[in-house]
């Protein structure tokens, strides 16, 4: 385990790998994830709606010849990691990974040893420079080409004081053309508030750093400027382009606690 690794405060990458069934987590995290759920019973639900439609938004820019992806936040691996689904439909699909807790890193770089078309970088979102000129990133990625680009249940971790949209028009403004943007984001609307206000607090009172904000509908499609939406458009994830039952909660509220949606640039 990395030195820089404090186990008495939970981070919501090794908590969402609990909720989705990992075992890359410890006490701390799972004791988070205990009390979200007693909040929101149905909250693996949730996790488990949002890692359906990773799925199904890499398949979709493999067929729109994205062979090219740069995951922000990919947390801990564990089933249908990004590489593993782009690969499956076309073997020279490269894959950049990028996050910024040691954990997660570590465990990539072990099962990416042997995989000379996927990398994994040490960075933060929020310097974008860090993970954009990062010698892996260039190494494997061509900016002059179309590249996915994926922010998966990571722009809610943003406060507005620290410019989520300015940040996202950094990344979209270094793709080329043809390239594609996936957001999942965390929202309040068609939420019982008093529940999302109760889970905020609870991750605030675990002292995490990551701390959470729910946005709207209009606030969360203000993130993907103007690039042009795929049909469905800006929906709760579940609902975008859903090809069977396990991309679907049995939960109808769950279905919509997360926006989902995929974008190109022109």
């Amino acid at each position: 385990m990395p030195d820089s690794v404090d186990v008495s405060v939970p981070s919501m990458a090794r908590t969402y790998d609990f909720l989705l069934g990992g075992a890359h987590n410890f006490a701390v995290d799972r004791e988070l994830a205990v009390h979200v759920e007693r909040v929101m019973p149905d909250a693996r639900s949730a996790a488990r709606v949002n890692r359906a439609f990773l799925g199904r938004a890499v398949r979709f820019m493999v067929d729109q010849g994205v062979r090219q992806f740069l995951d922000i936040g990919s947390g801990i691996p564990t089933v249908a990691n990004v590489h593993e689904v782009a690969q499956a439909q076309d073997p020279a699909c490269r894959v950049v990974y990028v996050d910024k807790d040691p954990i997660a890193v570590a465990h990539s770089e072990l099962m990416l040893a042997d995989d000379d078309r996927t990398t994994v970088v040490h960075a933060d979102m929020r310097d974008p420079d860090s993970v954009l000129d990062h010698p892996e990133t260039r190494r494997l990625l061509d900016f002059d080409r179309p590249i996915g680009l994926l922010m998966l249940m990571m722009l809610h971790w943003l406060p507005d004081e620290a410019g989520p949209r300015e940040l996202v028009a950094r990344y979209r403004d270094a793709l080329a053309p043809g390239s594609h943007l996936a957001i999942t984001h965390v929202t309040a609307d068609n939420q019982d508030q008093r529940r999302l206000t109760e889970v905020t607090g609870l991750i605030r009172q675990s002292r995490s750093a990551d701390q959470l904000t729910e946005r709207s509908h209009d606030e969360v499609l203000e993130l993907f400027g103007d690039f042009e939406l795929a049909e469905p458009g800006l929906v709760g994830c579940a609902g975008w382009r859903p090809t069977g039952p396990g991309d679907i909660s049995d939960t109808p509220q769950m279905n919509m606690v997360i926006y989902g949606g995929v974008a190109r640039k022109r």
